[in-house]
């Protein structure tokens, strides 16, 4: 007969968004019995977004600890994707930073020194017909720019899907429910990992926590349509930013920025669509004949430095929140440092005891 295991710890994790659910995967696997509760996915930024595990990508003057985390985050994407045994999640092994004019190209070189020795990618400078012998489909006028070997990126949604799917196999229960008081929550352990509604429902709320809006499409290829590209595309076009990222059937478009006036208008502005679409088809001028099937917009939960939120709250109740633009990349950093404030407790001991019971198993 079979010893009986002794009893894990429950973990209630507040959030379906890509990071609770990277974070509750983490969680079974070092073993906790774990609840996710999902208020659907018009409440989660991963909804809408491009899916890009950006390091150098994503570096702005001034955000160097931010780049940081990222590319300590980013390195442990590639052991997420093998857990997730879904080989249609990743869409694209490298970007292509892309410059119009002379003066965006001196936009990406600073950038691109400033972040040199701290992202994980290799960085290949490209002329404007080196940049189109890797993409055909861009545009002439591109004056150059850089070929950030294995800064790649996955489809969001089906991301979201593989997360879900993989919590079920491993015995998570999934529950279909907005939390407004986590603290009532049967659980050992409660993680709040909601995006911009974890200052809404933790106790005294969240300083420092701010919502800003961005619009992004999603195009479709046609019959007669030119393939999307198989890198991930970041244009710096004419002072605007846009990317491109492939999917399996055409390409999303990326991404508005600014201040959400209220965080429930999840409404795309008419300006912010249609800046996207000139530039991205400038870009890409193939797109043109693709087909415009979704316009949405999104709520990215900001921090006041930049730098996600993760702590403990008090001895029972954990916050991981204010991703801001990163969240998908940062998801399993954010997951590693949510197991070290679970671990520091009996209720790790337990989680433990648990894994390696399930392991002689």
């Amino acid at each position: 007969m079979l010893e009986k295991f002794s009893a894990a710890p429950l973990l209630a994790v507040v959030g379906g968004g890509a990071v609770g659910l990277v974070c509750a995967l983490a969680a079974v696997d070092d073993g906790w019995r774990v609840q996710v509760y999902d208020a659907g996915p018009q409440r989660r930024a991963a909804q809408v977004a491009g899916g890009m595990l950006g390091c150098l990508g994503e570096a702005r003057p001034g955000e160097e600890p931010l780049l940081a985390a990222s590319a300590a985050s980013v390195a442990h994407w590639p052991a997420l994707l093998r857990r997730l045994d879904d080989p249609e999640v990743s869409v694209a092994d490298d970007t292509l930073l892309v410059a119009a004019d002379v003066a965006d190209r001196a936009y990406l070189d600073e950038a691109v020194a400033g972040a040199r020795g701290v992202a994980g990618a290799a960085i290949e400078e490209l002329s404007g017909t080196g940049l189109r012998g890797l993409e055909p489909g861009l545009t002439r006028p591109a004056v150059g720019g850089y070929r950030l070997v294995g800064e790649g990126a996955v489809d969001n949604r089906r991301l979201l899907r593989a997360l879900r799917a993989a919590l079920t196999s491993a015995g998570a229960e999934l529950i279909d429910q907005h939390v407004t008081d986590p603290v009532a929550l049967p659980a050992d352990q409660i993680l709040v990992a909601s995006g911009l509604d974890s200052g809404a429902v933790l106790p005294g709320g969240l300083d420092g926590l701010r919502g800003e809006k961005g619009e992004i499409l999603r195009l479709r290829r046609t019959t007669w349509s030119v393939a999307p590209p198989r890198q991930v595309v970041r244009a710096r076009w004419r002072t605007r930013n846009v990317y491109l990222v492939p999917r399996a059937d055409g390409v999303v478009v990326g991404a508005t920025q600014y201040e959400a006036l209220d965080v429930d208008d999840r409404s795309p502005q008419a300006g912010g669509v249609a800046d996207l679409l000139a530039d991205a088809c400038e870009v890409f001028p193939g797109l043109r004949t693709y087909e415009l099937t979704e316009a949405a917009a999104g709520i990215r939960p900001m921090s006041a430095d930049g730098l996600p939120i993760v702590r403990r709250i008090d001895e029972r109740l954990l916050v991981a929140a204010g991703h801001g633009r990163n969240g998908i990349a940062l998801a399993p950093g954010t997951s590693r440092r949510v197991l070290e404030l679970l671990g520091a407790g009996a209720h790790g001991e337990r989680a433990r005891a648990r894994r390696e019971e399930r392991s002689a198993r």
